[in-house]
Parts: structure tokens; C-alpha cells; sequence
């Protein structure tokens, strides 16, 4: 066989490995959404991409590695999903709907991916951790959001003396309980109506308010 051929020959075999491999995380997932994320069982994921189970260990050396690699697919496309958002608006009057629109692009998404949602931000898998390869795709979002807030301290919405990582966390607190309640109590609702989802203009304008550099309430935010 001439070099020329074996290279094509290669790169198919390549490109038909990683296919499977998507295929084999689409379906986990799809497993994740209906039986939740502690429930991802092997069997069904072989049986639905029509392998036998031995054949996922030629992809994937254990359960946990699946989980890995959801874990870390979910985060890339949850920092895809907020890629628009690291620019600030241009104007000052713009910025506290933008902090409202910036948590309600999280959740919705979030509330969407309920399966990568579980994952990355409970803990429902016993004796399962992410690797520190799959959690850096977790600590490039923390920093982009990091990034963000000390942006509008900068612009002044954020007083001075607030601790940037104290507000993050703070935020991060009102946005991931929003979801955990919605997924938890009322997972089939629209996000825009949602019992829980519906909640997130109010928790912005209580999170400017005690934070801001103005005294009382600020104007509600749409």
C-alpha cells in the first residue's frame, strides 16, 4: 500500500472514531435527560447506538469517563452559550438589564440541558469527580464571569468596596438556585413563565440594590 492511500485511509478511520464517540455522548445524554444523571446506565447506551457494551471500553475506559466527557462537552457549550455576553453594553443605563439578561441566559440554557445541568452543578453521581481536565472548562467560565462583574464594578453599578469574588458568589448562589428549583419542583415549564425561572427580574433588582451604589430599590428591570 502506497503512503499516499494509507493517509486517507487513516484519516477515516479518525474521523469515524471521533464520530462515534459523539454519537455515543449524544446518546448518554439523551439516557441522562430521561433517567437523570445518577442514572446513565452502559447497557442502554450500547443497546441504542446498536454496539454490545464491551465495545464502549474501545472509546471510553469506564462510566466515569463518559461522565467526564459530558461534563466537559456540557461546559464548552454553556461558554458558547455566554460567549455574547462578555462585552458589556455600551451605555450605563443599559447595564442592570444586562445583568438581568446575562443570569437569564445561564439558567435558560441550564433549565434546556437538564442532564448537563445535573452534572455540572450537583453532584449526583456517587464516587464521581471531574477530572481537572474536564473541570477547566468550569474554571475558563467562572473567570469569564469573574471578568464580568469586575467590568461593572469598573462601570460603577458594583460599589467600590464590594469584594468582586463575594458578588460572584453571591450571584452564582441566586442563579443556581433559581435552576435547581425550576429542575427540581417544575422541570416542564416554559422558562419565560416558569414558577421559579419567572422569579429572576426580582432577584436581579434585590442583587443591585444591595450592592449598588444606590440606596433603595432600583427601577424594575424588563
Amino acid at each position: 500500500m502506497s503512503s499516499e492511500s494509507a493517509v486517507p485511509r487513516l484519516d477515516r478511520r479518525v474521523r469515524r472514531r471521533r464520530e462515534t464517540i459523539e454519537e455515543i455522548l449524544a446518546v448518554a445524554v439523551d439516557v441522562m435527560t430521561e433517567q437523570g444523571a445518577g442514572g446513565l446506565s452502559l447497557g442502554e447506551v450500547a443497546r441504542r447506538v446498536g454496539v454490545r457494551p464491551p465495545s464502549l471500553y474501545v472509546y471510553f475506559d469506564s462510566k466515569n469517563a463518559i461522565y467526564d466527557a459530558v461534563f466537559e462537552r456540557g461546559y464548552r457549550e454553556l461558554l458558547q452559550e455566554m460567549q455574547p455576553w462578555a462585552r458589556l453594553p455600551e451605555h450605563d443605563d443599559e447595564l442592570p438589564s444586562y445583568v438581568l439578561q446575562f443570569g437569564q441566559a445561564f439558567v435558560r440554557w441550564s433549565v434546556a440541558n437538564p442532564a448537563y445541568a445535573q452534572l455540572m452543578f450537583w453532584r449526583p453521581v456517587p464516587g464521581y469527580e471531574p477530572s481537572a481536565s474536564a473541570y477547566a472548562a468550569a474554571v475558563e467560565l467562572s473567570t469569564a464571569a469573574r471578568g464580568v462583574f469586575a467590568a461593572l464594578q469598573n462601570r460603577g453599578l458594583l460599589r467600590a468596596d464590594i469584594d468582586v469574588d463575594e458578588a460572584l458568589r453571591l450571584w452564582t448562589v441566586i442563579t443556581t438556585g433559581v435552576l435547581s428549583q425550576q429542575l427540581s419542583n417544575a422541570p416542564g415549564e416554559p422558562f419565560e413563565t416558569g414558577t421559579f425561572t419567572s422569579t429572576m427580574p426580582q432577584l436581579a433588582a434585590m442583587f443591585l440594590s444591595h450592592l449598588g451604589p444606590r440606596p433603595g430599590p432600583l427601577p424594575p428591570l424588563h
